[in-house]
């Protein structure tokens, strides 16, 4: 059974979602000080995280990046503000994904279930752990993290479904469209979603001494470059 923690300030939305939640089976946590927010989810562990923004003490953002420094657990908001800076603000401090309210519950759960299932690939078996490497680079996709020589860094599972994508595909192209469809499924998201997780993944290659690695191919998508290996 996998456990949800709410945070949410709305004692109605929250207990809907709670309802909902355990309707289907699931084990949901709410969050009641909101001061102690990294005390729950320390002590919790959660599979998922519903974050709404408004929040009091602090808004969700914050905890969003505090939530990430400790685990890569999908985080998803729930939210009045409709905002494209909202969004883009969300996914930029480690969401996974956005929904606005008013919701359709059936939406909720049909998110939660994808993420989940990407996350802790419920419906794949687990046979050892799975890498992908080029020329060193090489990326440990349970861990989510991405290694060359003694320099590692740890990725969200978006960044790591997406340097995924681009390294089975080296050195080809791999349009936008692909990507799209790798890390969301069907689900509709706006465009410029990608071009946030793209720039997160170049920060975090950046962060490896490494840049130019993700090259964007106009009209067409992205392709890996192993720069640190031809010196170009």
């Amino acid at each position: 059974m996998s456990t949800i923690m709410i945070v949410e300030d709305d004692p109605k939305i929250n207990q809907l979602l709670q309802s909902q939640l355990e309707k289907y089976g699931y084990y949901t946590v709410n969050v009641e000080h909101f001061d102690r927010v990294m005390d729950v989810f320390t002590e919790v562990r959660p599979d998922l995280v519903l974050l709404d923004v408004n929040l009091p003490k602090f808004d969700g953002f914050y905890w969003c990046r505090q939530m990430r420094q400790e685990s890569n657990c999908p985080i998803l908001f729930i939210s009045a503000r409709d905002s494209k800076m909202d969004q883009v603000m969300a996914l930029e401090n480690g969401a996974d994904d956005y929904i606005t309210k008013p919701f359709d519950y059936d939406v909720v759960m049909a998110k939660i279930r994808s993420q989940l299932r990407r996350a802790y690939g419920l419906y794949a078996p687990q046979e050892g752990e799975r890498t992908v490497e080029v020329a060193g680079l090489k990326l440990f996709l349970e861990r989510m993290e991405l290694s060359i020589h003694d320099t590692k860094v740890e990725l969200s599972k978006k960044e790591a479904l997406l340097l995924e994508a681009l390294m089975n595909q080296y050195p080809r192209v791999v349009s936008r469209e692909r990507l799209l469809e790798k890390l969301w499924d069907e689900q509709f998201v706006d465009e410029n979603t990608l071009n946030v997780y793209i720039t997160r993944v170049r920060g975090k290659l950046k962060d490896m001494g490494l840049e130019g690695v993700v090259e964007t191919v106009r009209g067409s998508g992205y392709r890996l470059r192993a720069v640190w290996e031809d010196g170009q």
